[in-house]
This record gives C-alpha cells, structure tokens and sequence, in this order.
C-alpha cells in the first residue's frame, strides 16, 4: 500500500474508533483543539488537576502536554501525567509553546524531555531553542538557514529522546530515526488564526493513539490539518471565518480532496 493510501486508512481509523484524547494544554485554545479533536471523529479530555490526571491516562489512548499558559501547578500535573503514560506505554506528545522565550520555561521542558514523548512537535525556532537548552545541538549546518538548524536540531532530539519530531511550517517536516517526510500543504492565512500549532498537536494525539506506525501517525494528522487548511481557505474571507471552515473541513474531507490536494515527499534520513 502506498504512503498516501496508508494516511487516509489512519484517517478512517480515527473516525471509526473515537480514541480518548487526553489534553493538558493551554487556556488560549482549549475550546477550539477540543472542537478539532471531535470535528476528525476522536472524543477529548481537558483535565488538569493534578488529583486525577493519572486517573485520566489510564482510560485514555493518549495524552497530550502543551506548555502555553505555563505554572508550576500545571507543571507538576503535566509530570504526573507524563510519567503515568510511561509507565502504561501510551503514546504523548509535547508542544513546547514559546521554548526559549524564559528560562522557567526551558527548565520545564527539559523535565518533561527527560520523560522521552513519543512525538515532539513545535515551530523551527521552538526546536532548534530546546536541542540548544539541553545541549543537544550546538550549531546546524548553516545557522543561518532556519529550517536547515531545525533538521539538524530535531535529528540530535531524535537521537537522544528516540521521538518523531515535527517541525510545523511553510512545509511541515516530520523526523524520525529513518525518515525525513517534507509536507508543503497549508495556507498562509492559518498563521492569522491562534493556536492551530495546539490544534496541530492536540490531532497529532488522536492518530498516535490507534495507529501504531508512529511516523505516519504524524504525517497524517499534520496533512489532514494543512489541507483541510488549504481548502477551507478558499472560501474564507479572513482569519474568522477560516477557524469554522476548518473544522468544518476536518469533518467532511474526502478521500479524493485529501489524495488530490496531497504534497509529500520522502527521503531517507
């Protein structure tokens, strides 16, 4: 089966079995990441208290951590949880939103890089800021080239955390420990529209929750999103309107917008 038909299987898997998704993630796009997650057919939790977060990855498929709106209360619950799925051997995913911007917020990220996620995904400076702080990476190839730092940034996180990275962009690079998956779907208009990274993410959880590739898993999840993206683009007339048509479009993408509108290439690591 090819790459392509491989995705929209994953595609029909997560609307056929609704995994339970598990969020610790910001107050800035909660309403919208749990509107997502329903709007591709997966079924989300937003719980943060550290009395029942453990209780919550137990019955989940998944978890997944975003350090938006960061506090040392969340923090400690992030840990619990993070650590509860280690110990079930549930996938999660953490988005280290704003890694770089404080020094309280590196120190999280390196607790929570510690625990190994299954599938980090940020934007390229986000990458290159966390590989920096935890002396993964000292230079890319050429510093300055953003995206070629961020390759080499994820390809030492890769190493050493053994996760999938993903670099979300202009093209969305997808890293593991043999891949390089180049996604050049989206629309410029979807920066305009606050926390699709998090929604990014929070889909990212729902695929690795019931499929067990876990590099396609990611790419899945990140071409459903960026076409979904692309075609809800066309009849948007701003950043309002496009947040509603794409959730809209994550419920009734079909096989052949998503395999017609598909740009992907693959290269060995």
């Amino acid at each position: 089966m090819s790459m392509e038909n491989n995705l929209w299987q994953h595609i029909l898997r997560v609307r056929n079995t609704s995994p339970l998704v598990h969020n610790i993630t910001n107050y800035v796009v909660m309403n919208n990441t749990a509107n997502s997650l329903l709007a591709i057919g997966a079924s989300p939790i937003m719980a943060h208290a550290q009395s029942e977060v453990e209780d919550m990855v137990n019955i989940s498929h998944s978890l997944v951590i975003n350090i938006g709106t960061l506090d040392e209360y969340w923090e400690d619950a992030m840990l619990l949880a993070a650590k509860k799925a280690n110990e079930l051997q549930k996938p999660w995913v953490l988005d280290p939103v704003g890694a770089g911007a404080t020094p309280y917020r590196d120190k999280a990220i390196s607790s929570l890089l510690s625990l190994n996620p299954t599938v980090i995904r940020g934007n390229a400076s986000e990458i290159i800021a966390i590989a920096k702080a935890n002396k993964t990476v000292t230079k890319g190839v050429d510093s300055t080239a953003m995206s070629s730092e961020a390759v080499e940034a994820a390809k030492s996180l890769t190493e050493i955390h053994n996760s999938v990275i993903c670099i979300s962009g202009e093209t969305d690079i997808v890293i593991s420990k043999d891949q390089i998956i180049c996604l050049k779907n989206g629309h410029p208009m979807m920066t305009k529209v606050t926390g699709l990274g998090c929604t990014a993410s929070a889909i990212i959880g729902a695929f690795l929750g019931v499929t067990e590739n876990k590099t396609e898993a990611v790419v899945s999840a990140m071409s459903l999103l960026s076409i979904a993206g692309e075609l809800a683009a066309e009849k948007s007339t701003g950043p309002g309107s496009l947040q509603v048509n794409i959730i809209d479009k994550l419920y009734n993408m079909t096989q052949d917008e998503f395999s017609t509108h598909l740009k992907l290439s693959d290269h060995a690591s």
